[in-house]
């Protein structure tokens, strides 16, 4: 379907009324200029949930729940992020444009005449009716009802998840949706059939059902749209499973069976449990583990470890204890590496051999089975020195050396930060390394960042520090950063502060394409790791009551930041002259530095 073009984003956020969006789903109360009700996140009876016209962005100061009008709606209504555009681009009556979009997108009937309706909505409504059809294939199949009702399956449940059977049958759905000639094309785009080519004695070639005799498990999209299927044998036979294959609709390494289902729990959405089968998703809900989903017959990808983050900032993967599933837990781990960042947790459960979540959830029950996740499940952390102890002989300084040179890449996968940081510790503490996390750091050949100081934020910028009231008078005021004068911002790529990347990609970002209210610029960096960080501190008050003096403060703010970075150099080049003396360019550096920080600007000057 192509990609959401930003530009679109940034255009949908500046026309939406947030307090329309929020007021339609719950009750708001005016309050003074901004608008306050009970948090529909949490439970409380003061409301403590705020949202701001002005800004364009709600907080709750009981939970901290906070965001942009996108953001409610994938919160409140439990929508993906481009089902939430869809949403909110269709209150405002405007299209949802996507890059690379195909041409001609026409619907087709039944018939195959055009109705004017799109490509994708017509075969989004064909497997709708092909899984209604399964459904009620069921209902009227005793062998298949008495299978699901041996493997501990309620009514309910089934009802949930749409479970049916496909009839043994070469060509019944292909007789049912596919009369006309586009009926049967459309049949095959979405995997339903499979068509053989031509060959010298069957010039037609021939078309047949790829389901046959097998319980059907609908696989949906986050606005609960079939867009797929798993089926499974009854009896004997291969493959167990089998599902659809990648079609205009599925893309199997980016879906999560049960998402939906989860979605839609009654409880708060805070963590995920990954399995890897159709029944071991449907039980565990079931036995009211409504957070568990599946991969669908293929390793966990990165796709599947961004998805999972956006939603939740907890996952655990639960794999069977023979030696296919330790493989399969090593390839998660691998790809979970690069989404190893602080405020997220990922643990990894290995079950009894002969055991999966299906079964054991029927043996435990549903608190014993909690507690071996509470219990049992390893840290990201703990799995890796656990996995390197067996994979890597450790005694002496030779197996250490092993150990490092194991090590290394998986390090180097994790971003740099205060999780890579963690990692490197454990890894010292497990196999006797006797270095600073720093020396050990430098042995493995990456990079980590000095330890928190006291009193600094998650993001790396200290409470007071003049890069955060800079950031937050950005958030504040996005305006003010097109009306700071150019030679204001003349070295701020050298400033050396913890956060002042941030502080120069923000404020480069905003002169190039201003925004107009907080909201834009929150959406802008939603899929980045500051994203979180930039949230909270929009959540703050503001430091001043305009645009205009946010402008002046950030002028400030700036200056400050420059001289601050330019007497650092100065010094660093006086005490380097008096152990080992200079260069020449250096020894002009020192110069123009002494010369300009009279004038206010050094690194202007240096640069």
């Amino acid at each position: 379907m192509g990609l959401i073009p930003r530009t679109f984003i940034d255009e949908l956020i500046a026309r939406a009324n947030i307090v329309e969006v929020v007021g339609s789903r719950i009750a708001l109360k005016k309050a003074g200029r901004e608008y306050k009700a009970c948090c529909p996140f949490h439970s409380e009876k003061t409301p403590s949930f705020w949202v701001s016209p002005e800004k364009q962005f709600y907080h709750c100061f009981g939970c901290g729940a906070h965001g942009t009008a996108l953001s409610f709606l994938m919160e409140h209504d439990r929508l993906p992020f481009p089902e939430a555009v869809e949403e909110l681009a269709s209150s405002l009556g405007i299209p949802v444009p996507r890059d690379s979009e195909p041409r001609g997108g026409e619907r087709m009937s039944e018939d195959g005449r055009s109705s004017g309706r799109s490509k994708d909505e017509s075969h989004y409504e064909l497997m709708g009716r092909v899984a209604r059809f399964y459904s009620e294939t069921l209902k009227g199949n005793e062998r298949a009802r008495q299978y699901l009702a041996q493997r501990g399956l309620s009514r309910e449940i089934i009802e949930r998840f749409s479970i049916g059977y496909a009839p043994n049958s070469w060509n019944e759905v292909l007789r049912r949706f596919g009369g006309a000639e586009e009926g049967k094309r459309r049949l095959v785009e979405l995997g339903l059939i499979v068509e053989r080519e031509a060959s010298a004695t069957d010039q037609g070639g021939r078309a047949y059902d790829r389901f046959r005799d097998r319980i059907m498990f609908p696989i949906r999209d986050g606005r609960g749209r079939v867009i797929a299927f798993g089926g499974r044998v009854l009896d004997q036979g291969e493959p167990k499973y089998l599902n659809s294959p990648e079609t205009v609709l599925f893309h199997k390494g980016r879906e999560l069976y049960g998402l939906y289902e989860a979605r839609q729990s009654r409880a708060a959405l805070t963590r995920l449990l990954v399995v890897e089968g159709y029944m071991d998703v449907v039980r565990l809900h079931q036995f009211s583990i409504p957070y568990a989903v599946a991969t669908l017959g293929t390793a966990t990808t990165p796709e599947h470890l961004k998805r999972i983050f956006q939603l939740v900032p907890e996952v655990t993967f639960s794999f069977d204890g023979d030696r296919a599933g330790r493989a399969a837990a090593w390839r998660a781990l691998e790809n979970s590496l690069p989404e190893a960042l602080e405020g997220r947790e990922i643990r990894f459960l290995f079950l009894p051999e002969g055991e999966d979540p299906d079964t054991l959830v029927a043996k435990e029950g549903h608190d014993t089975f909690e507690r071996r996740l509470a219990q049992d499940a390893l840290l990201l952390s703990e799995y890796v020195v656990r996995e390197l102890s067996q994979r890597v002989t450790t005694r002496g300084a030779d197996g250490r050396a092993r150990v490092a040179e194991a090590a290394r890449p998986l390090l180097q996968r994790v971003p740099e930060g205060i999780y890579r940081r963690l990692l490197i510790e454990r890894l010292a503490q497990g196999f006797g390394f006797q270095r600073t996390p720093e020396g050990l750091a430098e042995l493995l050949g990456v990079r980590i960042d000095r330890r928190p100081e006291a009193g600094r934020a998650p993001g790396g910028i200290g409470r007071g520090s003049l890069v955060r009231q800079a950031v937050r008078l950005l958030l504040h005021f996005p305006e003010a950063a097109s009306l700071v004068r150019a030679e204001s911002l003349k070295g701020l790529d050298r400033v050396e502060e913890p956060g002042a990347p941030l502080l120069h990609a923000l404020i480069t970002d905003l002169r190039e394409q201003p925004a107009r209210s907080t909201g834009q610029v929150l959406e802008r960096w939603r899929d980045r790791p500051e994203g979180e960080h930039l949230a909270r501190l929009a959540a703050a008050e503001a430091l001043v009551p305009s645009a205009a003096a946010a402008r002046s403060e950030l002028e400030q703010a700036l200056e400050r930041l420059l001289e601050e970075t330019g007497r650092r150099r100065l010094d660093r080049l006086l005490e380097k002259d008096r152990s080992e003396g200079l260069s020449n360019e250096e020894k002009i550096e020192i110069q123009k530095l002494t010369t300009e920080l009279a004038r206010g600007r050094p690194l202007a000057a240096a640069s």
